[in-house]
């Protein structure tokens, strides 16, 4: 039994315009070329083509599915082949969500006729607030953290990021759970959130200044509850604010 383009096509569910340029890069060769210059493909070209179908609808590239095919373990180079396809989807899903989440703060704040917040990433650690943090702490403080930042690669900045991220998530989950500012789970995680500030330099809390670090927590709780910036970052100026009233317990307890 053998098929023309034509017919091979229509039962595939493809174009034959396919076809001819699997053939052309050698993907799928017919079985014969008759003298008419009509193209036939047999049971064993047909066998072929489903295997480059499901790959193809798997996602997978026409080179990647070449080099499975021409493989004498064939089962065994499809088996890696799609766990390394799997690595690269799981990996061009994180990029899509990432996109997808910055168009959403992008369209959240035009919604509020306010400009939107640019990705610490490509921004800078602290660059936003380099007039407030050299004006309390000084230039080198700023130039610090700043060093600190830039010398992180791509993937030490977003593990930091999704940390911070973390580290406000938990806010909001004690006060959607209903603990209060002075509980023990609230007060060890201001611990925690103290610790945060201490791992980056340039910070009164990482030069282990007393005085300093404990101004430099009751100003950030004060920017906590006024700056909806943060609000956002807590998930709720409720959530904002029940960090602040911690924070603040946590260094009249410790201070």
């Amino acid at each position: 039994m053998e098929w023309t383009v034509k017919e091979l096509a229509e039962r595939a569910g493809i174009s034959g315009r396919t076809l001819r340029h699997y053939h052309r890069i050698e993907l799928l060769n017919p079985d014969r070329v008759g003298s008419n210059g009509y193209r036939y493909y047999g049971p064993d070209a047909v066998a072929r083509l489903q295997r480059i179908l499901l790959l193809r609808s798997a996602g997978m590239a026409l080179a990647d599915i070449a080099a499975v095919l021409a493989s004498e373990e064939t089962s065994e180079a499809e088996r890696e082949a799609l766990e390394t396809h799997l690595a690269r989807l799981a990996s061009d899903r994180e990029t899509i969500d990432r996109r997808i989440a910055a168009v959403q703060h992008t369209l959240a704040m035009r919604r509020e006729g306010q400009e939107p917040q640019m990705d610490v990433m490509l921004q800078g650690f602290n660059d936003s607030y380099e007039a407030e943090v050299v004006q309390r702490w000084g230039r080198d403080a700023f130039d610090a953290s700043n060093r600190w930042w830039h010398a992180k690669s791509i993937s030490q900045q977003r593990e930091w990021k999704n940390n911070a991220e973390s580290l406000l998530a938990r806010w909001r989950e004690l006060h959607d759970e209903g603990h209060e500012p002075d509980s023990a789970v609230a007060q060890e995680h201001a611990g925690v959130h103290l610790e945060w500030f201490a791992a980056i330099p340039g910070t009164p809390t990482h030069s282990g200044d007393t005085k300093k670090a404990a101004a430099m927590v009751l100003g950030m709780a004060d920017q906590y509850e006024s700056n909806p910036e943060f609000h956002r970052s807590f998930g709720s100026e409720a959530s904002a604010s029940f960090a602040a009233r911690a924070l603040r317990i946590h260094v009249q307890q410790t201070h």
